[in-house]
């Protein structure tokens, strides 16, 4: 199996650059420079970016990131991927320099999610400086946050990012949203090398923009706060009000990027001791508040 360390980006397109840059300035406080694809490069730490949106057709999710710790853990994810036949593809020097990256290495999950591994992250450490004030997100060994994947082909995704991927089980929700008469949708929280709650989760029902949400996780409540209120004064979507999940314990709002996908933006997110962990079921997604009926969403997104 692989071993991932974290969430170390992730990319989206979108037809309307301009409108990112002011979201990304503006609502999440979040540093941008030119990308050498004509797109964005998004920073919220010092790595040379977090969020890649590249110019395209459509308003969507497009890759997911992740990293190992090494050159000898980047070969032992493709031999990973020999062994189970998976296809994929080496990226060359031009998409390697476009992520930063001395490695990546690009395939999809069988629900059609791209994934890409890489190793040798390069950075130019500059200081993170937010253009509203923002004090700093919560990132480092426990990755940039989260992803939340649509998985149509549920079982065979989720045997492939534990069995292939080498995620670990957190915990699992299944949605009812028609009550216990009606259909089941699954979705599975999954951890990688770090203590954080969940790098990525499945979510067994299609998704327009190829993503439920993202999350991106700052210090404490103030900062939480003020960014609810820059998404009110610039008139985003709101997708879920203010509350805290049950399972990682975040306490978090979501809204409507320009790529069409949410971010969850929030603080005080649980990390674990993965030796003394057990894989739950939990019936409630929220001990209080995350009302996602104001966004049309469906309400289990964690």
């Amino acid at each position: 199996m692989m071993t991932i360390s974290g969430l170390a980006y992730v990319v989206a397109q979108s037809t309307d650059l301009a409108r990112w840059t002011t979201y990304a300035h503006e609502v999440l406080g979040m540093m941008t420079e030119a990308a050498p694809d004509g797109g964005l490069y998004l920073r919220m730490d010092e790595r040379q970016f977090r969020i890649a949106v590249q110019p395209g057709t459509r308003d969507s999710y497009v890759c997911s990131g992740w990293e190992v710790a090494n050159q000898a853990a980047f070969e032992q994810a493709i031999a990973t991927l020999e062994q189970h036949k998976v296809p994929f593809e080496r990226g060359d020097a031009a998409l390697c320099a476009l992520r930063k990256a001395n490695g990546l290495v690009r395939f999809s999950d069988p629900s059609g999610n791209c994934h890409e591994v890489i190793w040798g992250f390069q950075s130019d450490f500059a200081h993170f400086n937010s253009p509203v004030g923002v004090q700093r997100f919560v990132t480092g060994n426990i990755g940039m946050g989260h992803t939340v994947l649509p998985a149509e082909a549920f079982a065979q995704t989720h045997q492939f990012v534990t069995e292939v991927m080498g995620f670990g089980l957190s915990d699992m929700f299944n949605f009812k949203p028609a009550g216990d008469a009606g259909p089941t949708l699954p979705i599975y929280f999954y951890h990688c090398n770090n203590g954080r709650h969940h790098s990525l989760a499945i979510a067994g029902f299609p998704v327009e923009s190829g993503c439920v949400h993202i999350m991106v996780e700052v210090p404490d409540v103030p900062e939480v706060g003020r960014a609810l209120d820059r998404m009110q004064s610039h008139k985003v979507t709101q997708t879920a009000t203010l509350g805290q999940h049950s399972n990682d314990k975040m306490i978090s709002f979501y809204m409507r990027c320009p790529s069409n996908f949410d971010i969850e933006y929030g603080c005080g997110g649980a990390v674990h001791d993965w030796q003394s962990h057990i894989a739950h079921e939990f019936t409630r997604v929220s001990l209080w508040g995350h009302d996602f009926s104001i966004g049309q969403a469906a309400p289990a997104k964690d």
